[in-house]
């Protein structure tokens, strides 16, 4: 896992400007802290840094092959974030075509593949990636993003070219790039939807899930090499559980193969769960120990703890249970409110992001999850997008949520989210905003987007709906979260249960056989429940933890009134004051929602920070 950043321009000659290129490697430190490098041509610059998990002395980058043109420049070139699980199979069979490898990295054999296939061998991958390959016979730049998203990969079209990076930051260090907010990326930050390709900075694009970037004499094109497609399932339950669990098992033990610590994030619920128990048994049949697991808690969570609608129960009780059924080396982190609240650690998270998202606490205990993971483990497994893929949020289950005519997840709250999200702006910003008409756009965007069986209808039409929305509008939001705050202190987190060939088959999967049993997500727990306690397989779904303690509110309204009262606050043009003072006047009783947090008590604290921390221009 690492952070790659690169530069492609076809009028001037890029071996002078060395200097910008380092600036933006420089920016990856965190992604990359085990080593660095440069590749310079006329036409590219391509930088990395490393961050090494599999063959420590052998995985250079950025790398370029043996074979030469006539002039002596290397045919082509890589810059490689991700992994890639079947790189030991592709290995072999390019071996067999007479290709000869001087590592034992997968990043060569992404190299040698693409030499073999062409543009199209990307298809043949399976894992989690994004990587610039510079083709020198036709002078092309390919910059390619993986099937979910998992990785992710900017871009800013310049005259004659383009800049990419693995997070903004790498972008925005060039000279020709400008950190500009306009009112589509207000509306961007706001409407808790994430649009593929699009991100809140004015000329800022990401590499959309599943497509690769084309960029030739300066001209751009991006092209689609997998979608979600609508297939016939004629498989019966059993089957179909039992081809999940083949599944699980292959997937889990593709995703073990480090040579750096690996781990665990173990919660206690059905996801996290199901893969600490498959990756100890697996290590347990090649002989090895125990594996390490994480959780993460609050000080007087379990204590405390009052029942909520999406959580009957805290989290530790059923993580403590899990260890003693599967036997994991164990360690709890556990946070309070001056950490969570810390304007050290919200400012380094907002540093992390790049970009003005959030919700609530969970970036800052994610973020603090990791600094401790850290210190053990280098590679973390994580359920991530088992919620979306099998069906397990409560608007899954909902059919207000499921029959209305927008997100799934803006249907179940008692205020909208284009109003939570606007209670602090100013009156007029929010009326040209038109937040309820930009979701409605995107929504019915999204819609036309869904794949369908010929003649489906009623609930199967409906809830493959809401599946393909979660997975393309909802998921990305989450593994974008992950990814930076993991990376952020040098952690690379894998997420089986994005492997595309899961996504694929359960996607396709009528939704009769996904609740089979009556509640959410029937066919994982069918598929792992011989593997857990029964403790865990009963429990009803609950989302990553958070602070019940309404300590961490009055911290964060202590932070709105400081920006209140600071007339430099760049945030202040977008205010309603009066709003704010109203909402500060009101009594704290107890923490308030992750929904209400993100979208409401923060929102302004976040983009004030962004704002100041990267003097953005406000562009409306």
């Amino acid at each position: 896992m690492c952070g790659i950043v690169g530069w492609a321009d076809f009028a001037r000659d890029l071996t002078a400007e060395r200097r910008v290129l380092q600036a933006m490697v420089d920016t990856m430190a965190l992604r990359g802290p085990d080593e660095e490098g440069v590749w310079v041509r006329p036409r590219v610059a391509l930088g990395h840094r490393r961050l090494s998990v599999i063959d420590l002395e052998g995985g250079k980058q950025p790398m370029v092959t043996p074979e030469t043109l006539p002039d002596g420049t290397p045919l082509a070139a890589i810059s490689y974030s991700g992994e890639v699980y079947n790189f030991t199979e592709l290995r072999g069979e390019l071996a067999a075509r007479g290709h000869r490898f001087r590592t034992r990295s997968d990043t060569e054999v992404v190299l040698r593949a693409y030499l073999e296939w062409g543009p199209e061998f990307v298809r043949r991958l399976n894992g989690m990636f994004a990587f610039a390959i510079w083709d020198a016979r036709g002078e092309e730049l390919l910059l390619y993003r993986d099937r979910l998203g998992i990785k992710p990969l900017f871009y800013y079209p310049t005259r004659d070219g383009v800049l990419f990076g693995s997070e903004p930051k790498a972008v925005m260090a060039h000279p020709e790039s400008r950190a500009v907010l306009s009112l589509d990326g207000l509306r961007d930050v706001l409407s808790f939807v994430r649009v593929p390709g699009q991100t809140p900075m004015k000329g800022l694009y990401e590499v959309r899930p599943g497509h690769v970037l084309r960029v030739r004499d300066g001209h751009r094109s991006e092209e689609r090499y997998w979608a979600l497609e609508a297939r016939p399932h004629t498989d019966d339950v059993p089957t179909t559980v039992r081809v999940v669990r083949e599944l699980l098992e292959d997937i889990v033990s593709r995703q073990m193969v480090a040579d750096v610590p690996l781990c665990s994030l173990l919660s206690g619920g059905l996801d996290s769960s199901a893969l600490t128990a498959l990756a100890q048994r697996g290590l347990a049949s090649r002989g090895g120990g125990r594996i390490r697991s994480f959780s993460v808690d609050f000080v007087g969570q379990v204590e405390n703890f009052a029942p909520e609608p999406l959580r009957e129960a805290p989290d530790a009780p059923f993580a403590a249970e899990l260890v003693r059924h599967v036997g994991t080396d164990h360690r709890v982190i556990l946070l309070d409110n001056a950490d969570l609240a810390s304007p050290r650690v919200r400012s380094t998270v907002m540093r992390a992001w790049d970009l003005p998202y959030g919700e609530g606490d969970l970036g800052p205990s994610l973020y603090l999850l990791f600094r401790e993971v850290r210190k053990e483990s280098t590679v973390a497994l994580s359920g991530e997008s088992a919620d979306e893929v099998f069906g397990g949020y409560l608007w899954f289950h909902d059919r207000r949520a499921v029959q209305a005519d927008t997100f799934p997840w803006h249907a179940l709250g008692e205020r909208p989210v284009a109003e939570l999200s606007t209670a602090f702006l100013d009156p007029g910003l929010t009326a040209e905003l038109n937040l309820p008409e930009y979701i409605a756009d995107q929504y019915r965007t999204a819609l036309a987007e869904v794949p369908h069986l010929a003649g489906e209808t009623g609930e199967d039409r409906r809830m493959r709906i809401a599946s393909h929305l979660n997975i393309t509008r909802f998921m990305p939001m989450l593994l974008d979260r992950k990814d930076r705050l993991s990376m952020a202190n040098g952690v690379e987190v894998r997420v089986p249960f994005c492997d595309h060939r899961l996504v694929e088959y359960v996607f396709n999967v009528p939704w009769s056989m996904k609740t089979y049993d009556g509640r959410e997500k029937s066919l994982l727990r069918g598929a792992v429940a011989d593997l857990l306690p029964r403790s865990v397989v009963e429990r009803r779904k609950a989302p990553y933890p958070s602070t019940q303690d309404a300590g961490y509110d009055r911290a964060i309204r202590q932070e709105l009134e400081k920006i209140v009262a600071e007339p430099s606050s760049p945030v202040l043009p977008l205010l309603d004051l009066d709003a704010v003072r109203r909402h500060l006047d009101t009594p704290v009783e107890k923490a308030s929602s992750m929904l209400v947090r993100g979208l409401h008590h923060e929102t302004p604290a976040r983009l004030d920070t962004w704002l100041g921390s990267y003097g953005v221009t406000l562009d409306w």
